[in-house]
C-alpha cells in the first residue's frame, strides 16, 4: 500500500515511524514549512520533516493546499507531487493545514486522520489540552475518514485511554501518540482487505477544543483549586500557568489540591504557608499546594530549591500577570 503521510509535530512523527517500520511504502510526506524557533529565531524543521529526510523520503512543505487561496503556486506544486505518487491512502496526523476537496478525493481510499480524542468530543486543534483542563477521566484515539468538515467524518476505529490524575499534556500526548500509531496500522490493514466499517459520529456530545492562546497562561485565583490544578497540568509546557509575585512572573509547573483544607477567610491568591513540601495558596474554593515553580528565564525547580533563591513568605499574594502590570 502506497501512503502519503501528512503531519508536523512529534505526535505525527511517532505514527510515521511506525508505518515505515511496519513496511508501508511512504511515497510522500507533507509537513508544515520550517518555522523560526528558539531564542535565535532560527528556522526549525518539524519533527516529521527531520525524520523523513533521515530516511530519504520525499518531503513537500506547501504553505497552503488551496488552489484558489493565498499561495496557489504552492498548492499547484503539491498537487503535482500528490498526483505523481498515485497513493492508495493519505494518513493525516496533526498536519495543521486544511485539506481541500481535491486532496480528500485523490487517494484511492481517501484520507484517514489520527485524532487524539473520542469524537465527537473535542473536535479541533487542542484535544489533549482541553480534555485535561475539563477534568475528563478518559480520552482516546479516533481514526476518522476525513471529509470537508472540522473533524466531522465517519469513525473507522476507536481506542480508549484513561487520563491519570497526574497526567500533564506531555505525558498524555506520549500515551496517545503511541496508541494512535498502533491504531492506524490496524486501520490500514483493514482498509487493504476492505474490512473497515465506517460509522457516523454520534449526534450528541460534540465539544470543540479551541487552539491554546498565550493569554490562557494567566491564573485566575478566584477559580477553585481543582480547576487551577487542572489548568496547570493542561498548559504544561505551553503556554504554562503563570502568576505575578513580588515583582516577577512565576510559572507554576506542578501542584495538587489540599482536599481537607479551607481558606474561605483569605483573599484568593494569598499565600498561607511555605515549607519544603510546597507553597499553600488560597483560591476561590479550597487550597492549592504548589510543588514546582519556575522564574522567567530560569529552570523549573522543586519548591525547596526554588525557595532558596526566591523570598516567599505567608501573606504575599499571587495576582494575574496582566492585572499586576501598569
Amino acid at each position: 500500500m502506497r501512503v502519503i503521510f501528512a503531519g508536523t509535530p512529534e505526535f505525527a512523527r511517532v505514527a510515521l515511524e511506525k508505518l515505515h517500520t511496519a513496511g508501508f511504502e511512504i511515497a510522500l510526506v507533507l509537513t508544515q514549512p520550517d518555522r523560526p524557533a528558539g531564542r535565535g529565531l532560527k528556522l526549525q524543521e518539524s519533527p516529521v520533516k527531520q525524520w523523513a529526510l533521515l530516511h530519504d523520503i520525499l518531503v513537500a512543505q506547501p504553505r497552503s493546499l488551496r488552489l484558489d487561496g493565498k499561495y496557489p503556486d504552492d498548492a499547484k506544486a503539491a498537487r503535482i507531487a500528490i498526483d505523481a505518487v498515485q497513493a492508495d491512502v493519505m494518513v493525516v496526523a496533526a498536519y495543521g493545514l486544511i485539506l481541500p476537496q481535491w486532496v480528500l478525493d485523490t487517494p484511492r481510499l481517501g484520507c484517514l486522520n489520527i485524532h487524539a480524542s473520542l469524537l465527537p468530543r473535542w473536535r479541533g486543534a487542542a484535544p489533549i489540552h482541553r480534555a485535561i483542563e475539563a477534568g475528563d477521566t478518559q480520552t482516546g484515539i479516533t481514526i476518522m475518514q476525513m471529509d470537508a468538515g472540522l473533524d466531522t467524518g465517519n469513525m473507522l476505529l476507536v481506542a480508549k485511554q484513561a487520563i491519570a490524575p497526574d497526567d500533564t499534556t506531555p505525558s498524555l500526548h506520549d500515551k496517545l501518540a503511541a496508541l494512535g500509531a498502533h491504531l492506524i496500522l490496524q486501520a490500514l490493514e483493514l482498509a487493504a482487505s476492505g474490512s473497515l466499517r465506517p460509522q457516523a459520529q454520534p449526534a450528541e456530545g460534540t465539544t470543540y477544543a479551541n487552539k491554546i492562546e498565550k493569554a490562557e497562561a494567566n491564573i485566575d485565583w478566584q477559580q477553585s483549586a481543582v480547576v487551577i490544578e487542572r489548568r496547570i497540568r493542561a498548559f504544561n509546557p505551553f503556554p504554562g500557568a503563570s502568576s505575578f509575585l513580588n515583582g516577577e512572573v512565576v510559572k507554576l509547573q506542578n501542584a495538587h489540591v489540599l482536599i481537607a483544607a479551607s481558606a474561605n477567610e483569605f483573599n484568593a491568591g494569598a499565600i498561607l504557608s511555605t515549607q519544603s513540601e510546597g507553597i499553600d495558596v488560597a483560591t476561590g474554593e479550597g487550597v492549592l499546594r504548589i510543588t514546582e515553580l519556575q522564574k522567567s528565564g530560569g529552570k523549573s525547580l522543586p519548591v525547596a530549591e526554588f525557595l532558596r533563591g526566591f523570598n516567599i513568605t505567608p501573606g504575599m499574594v499571587f495576582t494575574s500577570p496582566m492585572a499586576a502590570r501598569p
